[in-house]
């Protein structure tokens, strides 16, 4: 072989990414659990990194807990069976969304005060997330299979988008891209959320009722994790499927580390999935982190490699909820 062409494997070699060596053990346990208390159930947890809280959504009120100590800061009251809570760190708000109410309640963030209502046109919004191209929030409505898209600051809904079944969790790309899990129907739509118009649509088989959504966008990749223990990883260029990874059932979020290139999932049945993100279309499973049964939704401080998640020792249908604990999960 010419001495140009091992030249040339040696640079390739070289200039290979640390990510594609082979994974190392996973050190992730739960390591402080902190007694949170309150009655009602709950769902999605979201982290304030900057001002270390966290805001848990909780029924009639939002939850707002130091990430640091595990200390209940405040309770914001008036909730209407809420789901979610997207923070708008420029306007200093919190945007939460109200199913019962069909409207979103306008938090100040150095308050924590409710300031206002904007009522939307759509049923049961669910997700909420801040998409920055268009310096939005949108809201999944669950019921009326569609999305509000709401300005933060006029203080109104703008528009709706019509999606052909029911959306759960979103994600954005930053650059314009919207991706939506459509529950009822095991498929992935992508969405130009300047012109407001459904591009793609993509099955997810064997995919039944994906929830939670993750993003990586540098090797634009997607995370959609399904009820019946599925991790789909999706080709956001062109929804082509490229992986599937076995996780535990009935997840409700799904989160992705960009800086150490694993995924997280977690579960209903008390397990966090790890998975190590290996190439862009290789996945190892690294470990299956025990927390505790209902712990289905989380939120990830890649910084501090630390996931958040909650649950309560008695979840079951029909009984009350009792002994509602925030969980602290460390790969340090």
């Amino acid at each position: 072989m010419k001495k140009i062409a091992w030249t040339l494997i040696v640079a390739a070699l070289l200039s290979a990414p640390a990510w594609s060596a082979e994974p190392s053990a996973s050190t992730y346990k739960v390591t402080q659990q902190y007694a949170l208390g309150g009655t009602g159930g709950w769902d999605y947890v979201t982290l304030d990194a900057s001002a270390h809280r966290l805001f848990i959504a909780r029924d009639d009120r939002v939850m707002v807990v130091d990430a640091n100590s595990g200390k209940l800061v405040q309770e914001i009251p008036g909730m209407k069976h809420v789901h979610g809570v997207a923070l708008v760190p420029d306007l200093h708000r919190a945007y939460a969304s109200n199913g019962h109410g069909n409207d979103i309640s306008v938090i100040n963030l150095d308050t924590l005060k409710v300031l206002s209502h904007i009522p939307v046109s759509g049923q049961d919004p669910d997700a909420i997330i801040y998409e920055p191209a268009t310096k939005h929030v949108l809201a999944m409505n669950g019921d009326s299979n569609n999305i509000s898209v709401i300005d933060p600051a006029q203080g109104k809904e703008l528009a709706t988008i019509a999606l052909d079944g029911n959306p759960e969790f979103a994600t954005s790309d930053g650059q314009g891209n919207l991706y939506v899990n459509i529950e009822d129907k095991g498929e992935l739509v992508h969405i130009d959320i300047k012109a407001g118009k459904v591009l793609h649509t993509w099955p997810l088989a064997p995919c039944e009722g994906p929830t939670g959504l993750a993003l990586d966008s540098v090797n634009k990749r997607l995370f959609s994790v399904c009820a019946n223990g599925w991790m789909i990883v999706t080709d956001a260029n062109d929804g082509h499927q490229v992986a599937k990874i076995a996780v535990s059932k009935e997840p409700d979020a799904a989160a992705y580390d960009a800086q150490r290139h694993e995924i997280f999932s977690s579960s209903r049945e008390g397990v966090l999935n790890v998975i190590r993100q290996d190439s862009a279309d290789q996945y190892t499973k690294l470990a299956d982190v025990p927390t505790m049964k209902s712990a289905r939704t989380m939120a990830l401080d890649a910084d501090s490699q630390t996931i958040y998640l909650v649950g309560a020792k008695v979840a079951q249908k029909g009984k009350p909820v009792s002994g509602f604990t925030l969980l602290v999960v460390s790969g340090k």
